[in-house]
């Protein structure tokens, strides 16, 4: 039995939370495999809202397993407070999530290590979502991170004082102190003490060998989704450098993230905006800083969902779509946020850049570097409500022609469009 993945192709905030949410009913195991709290999945279903960060979107199907991967970093207190309101939805995730021992852990001194970095880029800076992520991959590669099962080690808290006060003396570089910054609105101190009280909640959870249990359910002909949090153009390699996140949000990461090899590696669901939307620094080809701009943002509640920030808005980038398509070997694209654009006349989609004179097809390694010139093509808009739309012939004709246009410029078919932000509005291509 082969693993489906659903992954973003733009820079995150695609909707993955809902479509995972939506082809749950159809497998066994949602399995998380990259990122960390710097994830917002948002679910909406049964007039309810709830933004997961940690936890795979599968986890209010109380009859599936919903697996955090080797390749995730978790901070305990995030990861309570997330718990907290699982279960407030009748959810029983203390019996149907596990985690792997493998997955490393974010400590408080990760995320005042983040901030200080942040600090010192000045008007340089990334746009981190400061949740800690860069510094505890850092500890991961440099072979100095904890793991959560080193939380069941005798030693544990000795190993943890070790790596703070490496953390601390780091800080001092950066001309900084643990009193120069707050954390989720509490001191460093106060924080640190939630979370030594939250560690004990997160190893009261199953704790397994990740990588041996998928694989046995694969060959015993459990069905597994893995799931990927940011977008394929946040990629650590194939994203916009050094404006990425730390981790690898292609297909590949499902093997190192989960330890599945290539070979069972099964469809590949892609999902993308109808639009783009970018939070935080870096180039964003077709952005629009005016008042379509903001009338995007404002149709779709552009705002994200782990920071609050507004995110950038612009249109449809195909050269980068195509680009990510190829990546990941996407084999099922899924339109989100088609409702969004529906009181448009005109649409626009990008089909190339302009770089220094040079035409190009897909994003190249200059585009930090270059002034960019997108190539637009403009499309009538559909100019009608689709959100009580439930099957394909109730979409308008001109959504149907934009949809048409997309998959002619990918060569690949769209399998579904979402009409809205619950569960139920989606529509079967």
């Amino acid at each position: 039995m082969n693993v489906d993945v659903i992954l973003g192709l733009q820079w995150g905030d695609e909707g993955k939370g809902k479509i995972v949410d939506v082809l749950a009913p159809g497998y066994d195991i949602i399995a998380r495999f990259q990122g960390g709290p710097n994830a917002g999945h948002t679910l909406e279903f049964d007039h309810h809202k709830v933004i997961l960060h940690t936890i795979p979107s599968g986890i209010f199907h109380q009859d599936k397993i919903n697996v955090i991967g080797n390749g995730v970093v978790i901070d305990p207190v995030i990861f309570a407070k997330e718990l907290a309101v699982v279960e407030s939805f009748n959810a029983q995730p203390r019996k149907n999530l596990y985690i792997s021992k493998r997955a490393h852990l974010i400590l408080p001194t990760h995320r005042l290590l983040d901030a200080a970095q942040e600090k010192e880029k000045g008007a340089a800076k990334i746009g981190s979502t400061l949740k800690g992520i860069s510094p505890s991959y850092t500890d991961k590669y440099s072979r100095n991170g904890l793991r959560v099962g080193d939380t069941l080690r005798n030693d544990f808290w000795s190993l943890y004082d070790t790596l703070r006060q490496s953390h601390l003396r780091l800080i001092q570089m950066f001309n900084c102190s643990v009193d120069d910054f707050q954390i989720d609105g509490m001191s460093f101190n106060e924080f640190e003490q939630q979370w030594k009280k939250d560690i004990a909640l997160l190893s009261s959870l199953p704790l397994i060998d990740s990588e041996v249990f998928l694989n046995a359910q694969m060959k015993s002909g459990k069905r597994i989704l893995a799931e990927g949090a940011q977008g394929t153009l946040l990629d650590i390699d194939f994203g916009s450098y050094p404006f990425v996140t730390s981790s690898h949000t292609v297909c590949g990461g499902v093997c190192t993230g989960l330890g599945i090899a290539p070979r069972h590696i099964g469809n590949v669901f892609g999902i993308f905006k109808a639009y783009c939307t970018r939070v935080g620094s870096g180039p964003f080809p077709t952005e629009l800083s005016d008042d379509t701009g903001e009338k995007l943002r404002k149709n779709g509640f552009e705002f994200g969902s782990t920071t609050g920030r507004p995110r950038r808005c612009g249109w449809l980038d195909l050269a980068a779509l195509r680009y990510a398509i190829e990546l990941n070997g996407v084999s099922h694209l899924i339109m989100t946020k088609a409702d969004v654009l529906d009181t448009f006349e005109t649409i626009q989609m990008c089909s190339s850049y302009n770089i220094a004179g040079k035409e190009y097809s897909y994003p190249p390694y200059e585009i930090c570097d270059q002034q960019i010139s997108p190539s637009l093509i403009p499309v009538n808009g559909w100019n009608t409500a689709i959100t009580n739309c439930t099957q394909k012939q109730e979409l308008p004709s001109r959504l149907l022609d934009y949809v048409a246009a997309i998959e002619k410029a990918c060569e690949t078919n769209i399998h579904m469009v979402s009409t809205g932000p619950d569960r139920k509005q989606i529509v079967s291509m």
